[in-house]
C-alpha cells in the first residue's frame, strides 16, 4: 500500500515539472520610441537635452578710424597744381634824370609762360629801382597784352600826368623797342592807345603800326 502511494506521488511531481518547463516566457512589450528602455524595477530614464547656447548679436565696432597724419615731407612735396616759375635776366631801358640819353639796366623777372614774361618785362619798364634812372612808362597803364605769329600787341592807357615832351616821347618808344626786341620770337610790336591805332603816342613823334626791328 505504501509503495503504491509513493509511486503515485513521484509520477505526479514528474508530470508537474514537465508541464512547467513546457510553458514559454512572456515577451516584454517594446518600449516607446521616445523613451529609453530600462530594466524591470528601475525608474524611467528621461533623455537629456543639450543646453542651448544663447547667440549674442554682433555689435559694430565704434572704434574711430585714424586718418594718416600729414608729415613734413608731404607738405614739402609740390602738388600737381603748383607750377615752377622760371626766372630770366633781361636788359631794361630807362633814361637819366635829365632825359639826355637811354640807360640800360639788368633786371630779373619771373614767369610761368610767355604771356607772363611779356607782362613782367612791361612792369620792369615801369620801375627802375635806381634813383639815377628815370622810368618813361611809370604812370602808363597796360590794359591788355597778346602775342600771336611773332607780333606782340600792347593796349595801353595814358593819363595826362604820364605825357612827356617830344624828347621823352621818342625815348619812351626806343626803350619799348629795345626791351621787347631782345626776345627773338618778337618780330613786331603793335602799340594801341585805349584799343585804337593812333598817329602819335603823345602828340609829338610818329607812331608806326606796327613797330618793327
Amino acid at each position: 500500500m505504501n509503495k503504491k502511494m509513493g509511486l503515485a506521488t513521484l509520477i505526479l511531481l514528474t508530470t508537474l515539472t514537465v508541464s512547467g518547463c513546457g510553458q514559454k516566457p512572456k515577451e516584454a512589450a517594446p518600449a516607446p520610441n521616445n523613451e529609453v528602455t530600462q530594466a524591470q524595477g528601475e525608474a524611467p530614464v528621461t533623455p537629456q537635452k543639450e543646453p542651448e547656447v544663447p547667440i549674442t548679436p554682433e555689435v559694430p565696432s565704434t572704434t574711430p578710424v585714424k586718418t594718416p597724419s600729414t608729415t613734413s615731407s608731404d607738405k614739402d612735396t609740390p602738388t600737381t597744381n603748383e607750377v615752377q616759375k622760371k626766372t630770366l635776366s633781361i636788359q631794361v631801358y630807362y633814361t637819366d634824370d635829365q632825359m639826355m640819353e637811354l640807360k640800360e639796366a639788368k633786371r630779373e623777372i619771373s614767369y610761368e609762360d610767355s604771356h607772363e614774361k611779356y607782362e613782367a618785362a612791361f612792369k620792369a619798364l615801369q620801375t627802375s629801382g635806381d634813383a639815377k634812372l628815370f622810368s618813361l612808362w611809370e604812370k602808363i597803364k597796360l590794359k591788355s597784352l597778346k602775342f600771336k605769329s611773332g607780333e606782340l600787341t600792347l593796349d595801353i592807357h595814358i593819363p595826362d600826368e604820364a605825357r612827356l615832351g617830344a624828347g621823352g616821347e621818342s625815348y619812351a618808344l626806343d626803350s619799348l623797342r629795345k626791351t621787347y626786341f631782345q626776345f627773338d620770337e618778337i618780330k613786331s610790336i603793335e602799340l594801341l592807345v585805349d584799343g585804337a591805332q593812333v598817329d602819335s603816342l603823345m602828340g609829338h613823334a610818329d607812331l608806326d603800326h606796327p613797330l618793327k626791328r
